[in-house]
């Protein structure tokens, strides 16, 4: 989205330097608004249904398995590492500990595409997530 593309005002150089952790909390904004759309696009369900369907995509262990199945790049390999080895001093709530680092690997990894405006490999892989998030509903 052109809009949204305007806000990204850092370089690659500024983003790189960024923490992970900021990153993930992009990144799990899209990923969120990418399964809303395309639920809304793919059902005709209500929005409360919409939402506890959701939820199978974007929970920390379906997350973590997506991660563990894209064929990802060395360098986004790099960016999920960084993702994964962060710091963070919240608890999951419902998640395990190790899933819960490999999802905000994963969210790392989609923040940090679309903060460097990787569109086209960005697409690439909230595609793939989907088609690996069905096969293991």
């Amino acid at each position: 989205m052109k809009l949204i593309e305007e806000l990204i005002t850092k370089n690659e150089t500024e983003i790189n330097m960024m923490s992970p952790l900021t990153w993930a909390y992009v990144g799990d904004s899209v990923y969120e608004l990418y399964i809303r759309t395309y639920l809304s696009n793919k059902t005709n369900l209500n929005p409360h249904k919409m939402h506890v369907l959701a939820i199978k995509y974007v929970k920390a262990s379906a997350q973590a398995h997506i991660l563990q199945k894209l064929d990802l790049t060395d360098d986004e390999r790099e960016i999920a590492r960084r993702g994964r080895n962060t710091e963070n001093h919240h608890l999951p709530k419902n998640a395990t500990i190790e899933d819960y680092m490999y999802s905000t690997a994963f969210e790392a990894l989609i923040g940090y595409l679309f903060l460097t405006k990787q569109n086209e490999r960005l697409e690439e892989i909230l595609k793939q997530s989907v088609e690996i998030a069905e096969e293991n509903k």
